[in-house]
């Protein structure tokens, strides 16, 4: 059995809610383990389309799709400018790893007021029944600021049009990711 954590948290949403041909957004690409895990749901009839602001996320994205001869569109560019490659409620699965890229340099990190952005411009390509999730990590150098001010901005979300599931492993050192799941409902 896999150990619960914060990522099979999210992925285990990933497989309950998009699958074959859906198309999906990888809205912080880091090194591609999110691309790579989205490609193999929505299989080759689907289509990913993943972020990052970073040319080595966007280099690494690539290499690891192209090593396991998966295909998506990586774009070196914001989140926030998700809107210029999707159409309104057309996205099954938007998903979100905030900080910094894993062994990269620490001083480069999501934040705050453009992820709250990133956030708005993905629920209006969400298909109603699609779902985001964030992968909150705020330990350490990332500090606290985005992680509040993401908590309070989903707190404002309109509770007839979207679910937010917060997930905090409640009692584990070092503060851990918080899992978030976000829903829009078929209204």
């Amino acid at each position: 059995m896999q150990s619960v954590n914060t990522l099979s948290l999210v992925q285990g949403y990933w497989r309950a809610f998009l699958g074959a041909g859906d198309t999906c957004i990888d809205a912080t690409a880091g090194n591609g383990h999110d691309a790579v895990a989205l490609c193999e749901i929505v299989g080759p009839e689907g289509r990913v389309i993943a972020f990052d602001v970073q040319p080595l996320a966007v280099a690494r994205t690539r290499a690891r799709l192209l090593d396991a001869q998966l295909q998506a569109e990586v774009i070196c560019a914001s989140h926030t400018e998700m809107a210029d490659y999707a159409a309104p409620e057309s996205v099954a699965g938007i998903v979100f790893n905030l900080g910094y890229l894993p062994g990269g340099d620490h001083g480069l990190a999501t934040q705050p007021q453009t992820t709250c952005v990133a956030i708005d411009v993905g629920l209006a390509l969400l298909k109603p029944g699609g779902m985001m999730t964030l992968c909150i990590y705020h330990g350490g150098d990332t500090g606290f600021a985005e992680r509040d001010a993401v908590l309070a901005h989903l707190r404002t979300l309109d509770h007839r049009r979207y679910t937010v599931i917060v997930s905090d492993f409640y009692n584990r050192p070092n503060h851990p990711p918080l899992a978030v799941l976000i829903i829009k409902e078929k209204i």
